[in-house]
């Protein structure tokens, strides 16, 4: 058997559970499209409602109006049926989301690649470590990591349970120790054993942003001290019940420690998953996985078509 033949029962398994995640998101939608064309014309009243939805559903203001003037241009004045304006509007949502969709890299000239995650307390940053963990180890590759969010004494207990999980060494401190002190002796470590990736958590208290921001901008400049190229990547995850939320987060993290890339967790537990399609149209960030359920292969790399489709109610795969 190929190596891709052994792939797709993974691929399929995948695909199901994406769907199945993004019921709640796409059940409001496929029935809202459904009410609004019962043998009726695309005419204003419709594109206003057709508009409504879309940004109920978190799709954003901007693309909300781009995706009905785009159905507009084509079909206005004609019949469609509600299957055929969610397959234009995901065959739109793919092009909005396709230069977003981009695979997280690791370098391996960079040793250790090393990954600063950020985002709010409850988004999911530690269990995302541990996936990733799970995913590199997984790959071949030599992972440790930092446990960053040395304020939360669960935090650290859970980032040693993936470690132990992940056979990944997890550098940690007494509650309350400096984060950026252990941010640099992680990296000195990782170093020192020939690491190739290191996962760094932070905290992340929003209550008070100037000490978060001033403790973040902290860790990043030990890591930098630590290797002058680093962090080599610096993700923000973000819980996608949060809705319309989520476009102030980034603005706060970006400004605060310049965040390349994003990764959405939480999707099966919402009616919000239009957010990722406003946020790629706002902020243009790459969105590296998404994540559909607790386990370990519910986080996966971020794919623009089959999100779309499956958003709309549609077959992942067309």
């Amino acid at each position: 058997m190929s190596d891709s033949d052994s792939s797709q029962p993974a691929k399929s398994g995948w695909l199901l559970r994406l769907v199945s995640g993004l019921s709640k998101s796409s059940t409001r939608l496929v029935t809202g499209i459904s009410d609004i064309f019962t043998k009726r014309k695309l005419d204003d009243a419709a594109l206003v409602e057709l508009e409504d939805l879309l940004i109920a559903a978190d799709i954003g203001t901007a693309t909300a109006g781009k995706l009905t003037t785009a159905l507009a241009k084509t079909r206005f004045g004609k019949d469609i049926s509600p299957e055929e304006v969610r397959t234009a509007f995901a065959a739109d949502i793919t092009r909005v989301l396709e230069p977003v969709a981009l695979p997280l890299s690791v370098d391996p000239a960079r040793k250790p690649f090393i990954i600063l995650m950020v985002g709010v307390n409850g988004a999911g940053k530690t269990t995302t470590i541990g996936k990733l963990a799970h995913q590199f180890h997984r790959d071949g590759l030599k992972v440790s990591l930092a446990a960053g969010d040395t304020f939360r004494a669960a935090a650290v207990e859970q980032l040693k349970v993936w470690g132990s999980r992940t056979n990944s060494p997890v550098v940690a401190r007494d509650t309350g120790a400096d984060a950026a002190g252990l941010a640099f002796e992680a990296v000195m470590e990782a170093k020192k054993r020939g690491d190739d990736v290191l996962l760094i958590d932070t905290a992340g208290r929003l209550q008070n942003k100037d000490a978060l921001m001033a403790e973040l901008q902290k860790i990043a400049r030990a890591i930098a001290k630590a290797d002058p190229t680093a962090p080599h990547a610096t993700l923000l995850v973000l819980d996608a019940t949060v809705g319309q939320n989520a476009h102030s987060q980034v603005e706060i993290f970006k400004s605060i420690v310049g965040v390349t890339g994003l990764v959405m967790t939480k999707l099966d537990g919402t009616a919000k998953g239009g957010v990722v399609v406003a946020l790629a149209e706002k902020f243009k960030l790459p969105v590296h996985y998404i994540g559909v359920g607790e386990g370990a292969d519910d986080l996966r790399p971020f794919t623009s078509q089959s999100f779309a489709r499956s958003l709309m109610g549609l077959s992942p795969e067309s």
